[in-house]
């Protein structure tokens, strides 16, 4: 019995070795930032999507803008060639109106002003390989769909002298090359009335000799845009060329020369859609307000998904606004 003792002891299962507990970690509640920081990190969030937002916008979006208003313009230009509905001076008989009164047997409306943006001619500048749409005005709102045609002149093609502006730098800078014409260099224009062919004669600043006067019955088309680095103007440029072709006869005029708006000087500002801006401005603070409380407050990741797209819907609105406060020519 003594013998088997030690076996038996042998034979026995040591006792379990228990485990260490488990930690558990609890994840601390997220302390509520000090007021400031939601205010600063408001402001700084907010002038970050107007920042990207306008330079998004310049670069790249206000070409496209750009590209779509040319493309519905020439759309319409084209019909009203095609019609005979194209506008040959400052007022026409709105053809919707005039379709209207056919149908009821009615007197024929009164002609009004040509509303600004209305397409009135063809350019073209075989040198710069540039095709654009005019469009009556020259205010910041309607420059950014391309050249515009000075209201209280006559139109490309007739007896006198027709002024156009374009845009240097933004929305396609359909006028950043015109200091590159020459003296002979060949401008093109198409009107209700038909083709017209003028000679570059010269390119002039400020300070610079204004070009004698042309023959009576003569024609001169005038291009103007910002003088200077894109986005940094120096002044005004302006392009001079004297009619070739046969000058055509223009209607009488409603406004007389020096009667357009302030707005549609050259470098002017257009604050016609201030209010705009302001209903922008108040959608960026509330969505940047939004932002920051998510970000503080839910998951950084959905903070991000949900409010990203409004804070750059919102900071393409008002960089677009922006953008069209600054001078018209730019």
């Amino acid at each position: 019995m003594t013998d088997l003792m030690p076996t038996l002891d042998a034979e026995l299962p040591s006792p379990p070795i228990p485990s260490p507990p488990i930690p558990v970690v609890v994840a601390a509640a997220r302390k509520a930032p000090a007021p400031w920081r939601y205010f600063a990190s408001t402001v700084l969030l907010t002038v970050a999507a107007v920042l990207l937002g306008f330079a998004a916008h310049l670069v790249g979006i206000s070409a496209l803008s750009h590209n779509s208003a040319q493309k519905a313009a020439m759309d319409t230009l084209r019909i009203d060639l095609a019609t005979g509905q194209a506008p040959v001076g400052q007022m026409r008989v709105d053809p919707v109106e005039l379709l209207e009164a056919e149908e009821r047997q009615e007197e024929p409306p009164p002609p009004r002003l040509l509303p600004l943006g209305t397409p009135v001619a063809l350019l073209t500048i075989p040198r710069l390989g540039l095709e654009e749409v005019i469009r009556e005005g020259t205010t910041g709102g309607v420059l950014t769909g391309g050249p515009g045609h000075q209201r209280d002149t006559v139109l490309p093609g007739q007896s006198g002298t027709s002024i156009v502006y374009g845009r240097a730098g933004a929305y396609g800078a359909p006028f950043g090359g015109i200091d590159g014409l020459l003296p002979g260099d060949e401008i093109v224009t198409v009107t209700g009335q038909g083709e017209s062919r003028y000679q570059v004669t010269g390119v002039r600043r400020a300070g610079d000799a204004v070009p004698p006067a042309f023959n009576p019955g003569g024609g001169r088309l005038t291009l103007v845009t910002a003088a200077g680095t894109p986005f940094m103007p120096a002044g005004v440029l302006r392009v001079d060329a004297t009619l070739r072709t046969p000058a055509y006869p223009y209607p009488p005029r409603v406004l007389p020369v020096g009667s357009i708006n302030p707005a549609e000087q050259p470098l002017a500002i257009d604050s016609t859609n201030l209010w705009v801006l302001v209903m922008g401005i108040q959608g960026l603070l509330a969505g940047a307000i939004g932002a920051v409380w998510a970000w503080h407050r839910m998951d950084r990741v959905r903070a991000w998904v949900v409010f990203l797209p409004i804070l750059s819907v919102f900071g393409l609105l008002v960089a677009d606004q922006t953008v069209r406060l600054l001078p018209n020519l730019l």
